[in-house]
């Protein structure tokens, strides 16, 4: 992604939006980790190829951000609502931190995980 200002372009790299929608995510309430999107980023992670960015995935296309979340919840909340906090959470961080709209993110619940306690 490059912005245009006065003095030139400011380049923001894939993998330092998803860094700060990683942050956004893990921070949100129900959320108790993220997983590899594919099956080459989970075989990248055993390898620890790349293993900082697991669960998020980052498209610019014609000046868009597209973001996609795999996440895992916490047994017992409501995903819908987890999933939706963390759609706003994702959008509230990056749009902050950009200053540009985020065009869309996904949310992929990839598992439910059930606490010790239960």
């Amino acid at each position: 992604m490059t912005p245009e200002s006065i003095l030139g372009t400011i380049e923001v790299s894939p993998r330092a939006i998803a860094s700060l929608a990683s942050e956004a995510v893990l921070r949100c309430y129900g959320v108790v980790g993220m997983v590899a999107g594919t099956v080459r980023d989970g075989i990248a992670e055993i390898l620890q190829v790349e293993n900082s960015h697991r669960g998020v995935q980052v498209r610019l296309s014609d000046g868009q951000v597209l973001i996609d979340l795999y996440v895992v919840i916490e047994y017992g909340i409501r995903i819908s609502e987890v999933a939706q906090n963390v759609m706003e959470s994702v959008k509230f961080a990056v749009e902050k931190a950009l200053a540009m709209p985020v065009a869309e993110i996904n949310v992929h619940v990839q598992g439910v995980r059930v606490s010790a306690d239960e």
